[in-house]
C-alpha cells in the first residue's frame, strides 16, 4: 500500500499533539501535588540526581559507584514517591507517565515500520480528508436508494434503470470491499445526476477505511494542478508538486467529471500521462463522466479512449437525474 504523505504529515502531527496534551496533563497533575507535598518536590530532586548519576557510571566519571546500587536507590524512591502522593490525597498512580502505545513507546513507529496507533489515526485522517471533499457526508453504501430508479423496462435494452443499477450498485460495493492490487480500474459514464459521484465516494470510503492511499478530485482541478506546475511561479510551487506526486502515486485516484474542463492540446496531454503511467506502476483509478467513450473519443486522442475501453471496467449508469427526484418526493 502506498502512504499520503500529506495525510501521513498529517497523522504524525496528530500524534504529536496527542503527546503533548498527555504531557501537559502530567504537569498539571505534577503542580497539584507540589502544592500539597514538599516530600514528594524532594524526592523528585532525589530521582533527578539518581539518573544523573547513572548517566555518569554509564560514561565512566564514577568508577567507585554501581549501576545496581544506584536502580536499588531509583526503585526506593519511586515506592516512597508513590506512598507521599497517595498521603497528600491523590490516587497512588496519579504521576506515573505510561505510554499511550507501549509497542511504538509513543513514537509511531516500530522498527522502520508504522505502528498500529499511527495507522489508526492515519485512516482517521484520511477519512476526514475525505469526508471534506464531499457535498453530503453520508456517502456510505447502505444510504444508496434504488428506488430513485425506474422498474420499468427501458424500450431500447428491454431491462429496467432499477435493475442495471443493482448491477452497478453490487459491482462498485464488491469492489470497494475487494479494493487491491488486482482490481480493475473504473469507467463510470452516465447523465448527470444518477449517483457517479455518489458511489465514487462510498468506494473512497471504504477502500480508505481499509488503508489504502486514496486521492479524489474534479478533473479540472487535476489539470489546473499540472498547468500550474508547469507554467506558474507562485510561492507554493512544492506544494502543488507534492499534490501532483499524490495524483501518480495513491493507491486510488478518483477523477471526477471528464469532460467539463476546457479541453486543450496540454490538458489531453495531462490525462494521458495520467492514465498511462497509473496502469504501468500498477496504481488504480476511476473515472468518473457524463460522456460515452465514443463522445470522449472526439475530445481526446485515441490513445486514451484506447486504454478507457481495454483496461477499465465501463459501468454506465441509467435513468433520470435522481437530485430532481429526491426533490419531488
Amino acid at each position: 500500500m502506498a502512504l499520503d504523505g500529506k495525510i501521513l504529515a498529517r497523522a504524525r502531527n496528530a500524534l504529536q499533539a496527542k503527546r503533548r496534551k498527555k504531557e501537559e496533563g502530567l504537569e498539571k497533575r505534577l503542580r497539584e501535588v507540589y502544592a500539597r507535598s514538599q516530600t514528594v518536590v524532594e524526592i523528585d530532586v532525589k530521582l533527578r540526581e539518581s539518573m544523573t548519576q547513572l548517566l555518569g557510571v554509564a560514561l565512566g566519571e564514577n568508577s567507585g559507584t554501581k549501576i545496581d546500587d544506584i536502580r536499588h536507590k531509583n526503585i526506593i524512591l519511586q515506592d516512597e514517591r508513590k506512598s507521599e502522593v497517595e498521603k497528600a490525597g491523590f490516587p497512588k498512580n496519579y504521576l506515573d507517565d505510561n505510554y499511550m502505545c507501549e509497542r511504538c513507546k509513543d513514537t509511531g513507529f516500530c522498527d522502520d515500520k508504522m505502528c498500529g496507533c499511527l495507522e489508526e489515526i492515519y485512516r482517521q485522517e484520511q477519512s476526514s480528508s475525505l469526508s471534506n471533499l464531499f457535498k453530503l457526508g453520508s456517502e456510505k453504501f447502505e444510504n444508496f436508494n434504488l428506488q430513485y430508479y425506474d422498474d420499468r423496462p427501458s424500450p431500447e435494452t428491454g431491462i429496467s434503470p432499477r435493475k442495471s443499477m443493482e448491477i452497478v450498485y453490487e459491482t462498485c460495493f464488491q469492489y470497494a470491499q475487494k479494493f487491491g492490487k488486482n482490481s480493475m480500474n473504473l469507467f463510470f459514464n452516465g447523465a448527470p445526476g444518477l449517483g457517479k459521484t455518489y458511489l465514487s465516494a462510498c468506494i473512497a470510503r471504504v477502500v480508505a477505511e481499509n488503508g489504502y492511499s486514496v486521492v479524489y478530485d474534479m478533473a479540472t482541478v487535476i489539470f489546473t494542478r499540472f498547468e500550474d506546475a508547469k507554467f506558474s511561479r507562485a510561492d507554493n510551487l512544492e506544494d502543488i508538486r507534492d499534490e501532483i506526486k499524490r495524483y501518480m502515486e495513491c493507491d486510488l485516484l478518483i477523477m471526477d467529471d471528464l469532460g467539463t474542463e476546457m479541453t486543450t492540446v496540454f490538458t489531453i496531454s495531462v490525462l494521458y500521462e495520467i492514465i498511462n503511467t497509473r496502469l504501468v506502476t500498477g496504481k488504480k483509478t476511476i473515472v468518473n463522466s457524463n460522456l460515452t467513450i465514443a463522445e470522449l473519443q472526439k475530445r481526446y486522442s485515441e490513445q486514451i479512449t484506447s486504454r478507457l475501453e481495454g483496461e477499465y471496467q465501463v459501468l454506465t449508469f441509467y435513468g433520470e437525474d435522481i437530485r430532481k427526484k429526491r426533490n419531488v418526493l
